[in-house]
């Protein structure tokens, strides 16, 4: 029982969702024509990424925590999270006015729009009732997927097993280490499923 709590810390904190955005930018940019573009602008524009959507928010969250006194697990408190979810939505909204000051693709900048759009609707719903955000960031994955393949009409079935596969090792880490039940991580994924299409999709 120790391994499976052991691996399910690790697996929640690699695939945690504020890693997602530069991942999605390393896979267009590997996969797509946009593996064509000069290394110094793929270089540029995922240390704009990492940058905005993992560092700042980190050291943001930091920062106020420290300020307030607060140890770590205190914020998991829901009322002592709202700063913290102000300074991650902050920095996304600049992320995504950086790029597209830089005229990159639609498809590229949606990836930050997903990202924003999982963490505005788990804001609201956390307000009323738990959600898992580290599993709507899972399904954030699948249903952005099923959008990229419509949009560059290849078959996804191979990469969607992978993004099932991880959803499902996410949401079995939170359940084994009692962050989320069954419905709170199912529930998570769909709203991430429903995001990322959509996100992707509409622009």
């Amino acid at each position: 029982m120790k391994s499976v709590i052991i691996i399910s810390r690790i697996l929640s904190t690699v695939f945690r969702p504020v890693y997602y955005p530069t991942v999605g930018i390393i896979l267009l940019f590997t996969i797509t024509y946009l593996s064509m573009l000069p290394w110094m602008v793929k270089l540029w524009v995922l240390a704009i990424v990492y940058l905005f959507t993992v560092l700042m928010p980190m050291l943001g969250t930091y920062f106020y925590r420290r300020l307030r006194g607060w140890r770590r697990h205190e914020l998991r408190h829901q009322e002592k999270r709202l700063v913290p979810y102000a300074i991650h939505l902050f920095c996304y909204l600049c992320c995504m006015y950086l790029l597209t000051q830089l005229h990159l693709p639609h498809f590229v900048t949606g990836i930050i729009t997903v990202s924003l759009l999982i963490q505005i609707a788990c804001i609201v719903i956390n307000l009323r009732w738990k959600i898992s955000m580290h599993s709507a960031g899972a399904g954030g994955i699948i249903g952005a997927l099923v959008a990229y393949a419509m949009i560059f009409k290849f078959n996804p079935v191979w990469w969607l097993c992978a993004a099932i596969l991880v959803a499902g090792l996410v949401m079995s880490s939170r359940m084994f280490l009692r962050q989320h039940t069954l419905a709170q991580v199912l529930c998570g994924t769909l709203v991430g499923i429903i995001c990322g299409y959509f996100g992707i999709i509409m622009m």
